[in-house]
């Protein structure tokens, strides 16, 4: 009887101290992985940046860093050909030697170079965007200013890469060319000493990253390359140009939304790159919808490890059927997040509210991508990547007048969509008050245009 009071006794005791080892493994093992994530955010790359030079800092010009990473502008025409427009070897010139060839630029600025890399828009990685979003917002602790050089393949997803993750509000500047820098009528040239102009100018601090080609300046957000070949390639679709380059000055006619938050926690970009790894950032790939189209593509990139799909659809965002089966899959069995845009161009996508499927605004399928990618790097929560999307993605305007009125584009109501057979897009119904709190009442009914899968579907 004493020995089983004894192994009673001993279970009471031990149990209880096995448990709460077990637990305090458990913490340990949670602390340690926090530990390890946490290490590996500080082990962020470094740059060589140039100080300033005496003579520089004695200077009343403005300081101007030109960061390198090659494209056609520091291109070299094959055989030595100055009429090979097309065939030439990119990335072949350093910047300091092309900024020294620049006439009379001390007119505009005291300019520093810094060779980041010297290859095609389309061979860097996004590891290695986000080194040069580090490297931008390191040149931009010592310059007034920075111009990025790249080439204009993929400029759209660099520029706005950088838009959504620079820190500093002082000016950057992407430019490029479309004819490599030693070929007769060469726009190389021009491009860099019009954007190092912009730059100086400071007149786009606190508009995040723009473009600036063919003296045309654009917003990072809304800019897209139009043209293969033609030096005005660049474009705005629905919004068209912040301002131009004249002979005499920088001129700005219109600002991106996120100046209006100039000085504010709002204009912050969400996506602090010191904070993660770049081994955080995801897989996240963009499926083309087309007549008829098969949902292997997106079975094959999940099955690749996607996280994250950006669909460029028909219409308003539709996709064929075996997409849509394929896309409720990978949400169903995956979780992989979808974001709905257009093939066409220009147009927006509607976001329902719910459900893994967000609808991309007006970014395009390029642009969306990005903003999807650096989204999943920072969290698995859809709740809150629809809420970067539809805030700090979307970009609408949004003006306090005083503490008692507020103009906004903004739809504030959640957007209820009608129970059909075929999903359908209803457009917000205008108004002309400044303020919606509640939905506008109309006698007539709203019409629909039904297009397949022109909805973000509900998983």
């Amino acid at each position: 009887m004493t020995q089983i009071v004894k192994r009673e006794l001993a279970k009471k005791v031990l149990v209880p101290l096995l448990v709460l080892s077990l637990l305090a493994a458990m913490v340990g093992v949670m602390a340690s992985n926090s530990f390890v994530r946490a290490e590996e955010a500080p082990q962020l790359p470094t740059f060589n940046i140039p100080a300033l030079s005496s003579e520089h800092q004695a200077s009343s010009l403005p300081n101007v860093i030109v960061v390198a990473t090659g494209g056609t502008l520091a291109g070299k025409a094959r055989n030595d050909d100055p009429t090979n427009f097309q065939n030439y070897a990119a990335g072949t010139y350093l910047m300091s030697d092309l900024v020294a060839q620049l006439p009379k630029k001390d007119k505009i600025a005291d300019v520093s170079t810094f060779q980041f890399g010297n290859k095609g828009s389309g061979g860097y990685t996004i590891k290695e965007l986000y080194d040069l979003s580090l490297a931008v917002d390191a040149a931009l602790k010592i310059y007034d200013s920075a111009v990025v050089t790249t080439g204009t393949d993929t400029m759209e997803e660099i520029a706005y890469f950088l838009d959504l993750t620079v820190r500093s509000e002082k000016p950057v500047v992407v430019t490029g060319a479309m004819r490599p820098w030693d070929v007769i009528g060469t726009d190389g040239p021009a491009n860099l000493y019009q954007a190092i102009k912009v730059a100086g100018s400071s007149k786009t601090k606190w508009f995040g990253t723009v473009v600036m080609l063919n003296d045309v300046i654009y917003a990072a957000r809304e800019v897209t390359k139009t043209n293969a070949h033609r030096n005005d390639t660049f474009d705005a679709p629905m919004f068209g140009a912040l301002g131009y380059v004249d002979d005499p000055a920088v001129r700005i006619y219109r600002a991106p939304a996120r100046a209006a938050k100039a000085g504010t926690p709002a204009w912050s970009s969400p996506f602090d790159l010191k904070t993660i790894s770049k081994d955080s950032l995801p897989l996240v790939e963009i499926v083309y919808s087309y007549q008829e189209a098969g949902g292997g593509s997106i079975r094959g990139l999940v099955e690749d490890g996607a996280k994250g799909i950006v669909t460029a659809g028909t219409g308003a965002g539709g996709i064929s059927s075996q997409l849509s089966a394929a896309r409720t899959a990978a949400i169903r069995d995956k979780g992989v997040v979808f974001v709905s845009t257009t093939r066409t161009g220009s147009g927006t996508i509607y976001d329902s509210g719910s459900g893994s499927v967000i609808g991309g605004d007006n970014l395009n399928a390029a642009h969306a991508r990005m903003m999807l990618l650096l989204s999943l790097a920072f969290t698995n929560d859809v709740s809150q990547i629809r809420s970067w999307f539809t805030t700090f993605g979307t970009q609408d305007v949004e003006i306090s007048v005083d503490e008692n009125t507020v103009l906004s584009t903004s739809v504030e109501e959640p957007i209820v969509e009608p129970v059909v057979t075929e999903p359908a897009v209803t457009e917000p119904t205008p108004t002309t008050e400044p303020v919606v709190t509640e939905p506008t009442p109309t006698t007539e009914p709203v019409t629909t245009e039904p297009t397949p899968e022109t909805a973000p579907v509900m998983p």
